[in-house]
């Protein structure tokens, strides 16, 4: 029996960004959905806050079935991690990607100032980022991410409640497997080896030519490492019955 699959998308996007996965996996005959977190995609207006956001995942595995992989990306990622600590028996496993890095202090603090400084401007950055996603996302990945929106006035809300996540914690509470998935040229994979240490039962995987959005810049890549991770899930509980 195939294990169902939540994407949780990053910050000021949606899940439309998980349209080549969303795809691949489901042409294969798996369960998967991609919700929208809380101040972005469908949801925008609504106040980000990361309980929300974790019961906005919670939801998601109940309607496959209450029993997941999730895997999420950068701000996905955190929020994946922390769904995966409060409802360690509904998480079948973790692909945490883009997120080896611990939010406090001085990374916060390097967010908040160009988040301040795209709240100056009168469309709160929205073609420069437009623009951003055109240029460096291959054919496609672009319009993926940007047919569902950008939330651009979500980026100080979800910076505050992330600054004090103690994510080496969080992931030291989920028993079970999780997929450390980076790009190589990330630079959100600074404590890569200490997300490592602090899992139960972790792997780190380092996708060449690679940058942050690692789904999107090699797609069939990512889409066969969470396909292979969900069939181990799958394995695993088959020689346990």
């Amino acid at each position: 029996m195939r294990v169902p699959i939540v994407l949780v998308h990053g910050l000021r996007i949606s899940g439309s960004m998980w349209r080549p996965q969303v795809e691949a996996l489901s042409a294969q005959g798996r369960t998967v959905v991609a919700p929208d977190l809380p101040g972005h995609g469908s949801r925008r207006g609504e106040a980000f806050t990361l309980g929300g956001a974790v019961e906005v995942v919670r939801d998601a595995i109940d309607s496959v079935g209450g029993h997941a992989l999730v895997a999420g990306l950068s701000l996905g990622g955190f929020v994946s991690i922390a769904t995966a600590a409060a409802y360690p028996d509904r998480v079948a496993a973790l692909v945490a990607t883009s997120c080896s890095a611990r939010p406090a202090n001085g990374l916060a603090h390097m967010y908040r100032i160009p988040a301040a400084l795209l709240d100056r401007l009168p469309d709160k950055g929205l073609a420069v980022n437009q623009r951003f996603h055109r240029l460096t996302l291959p054919a496609g990945a672009a319009e993926a991410v940007l047919d569902g929106g950008l939330a651009m006035e979500a980026a100080r809300a979800v910076i505050e409640e992330i600054v004090d996540l103690n994510v080496l914690d969080l992931l030291a509470a989920y028993p079970g497997t999780v997929w450390l998935i980076n790009g190589a040229r990330d630079h959100f994979r600074i404590h890569e080896k200490l997300f490592l240490d602090a899992c139960v039962d972790g792997r780190l995987l380092v996708v060449p030519r690679a940058g942050h959005m690692v789904s999107l810049d090699q797609p069939e890549t990512f889409t066969n490492i969470v396909a292979d991770a969900a069939d181990v899930v799958a394995g695993r509980a088959s020689r346990t019955e």
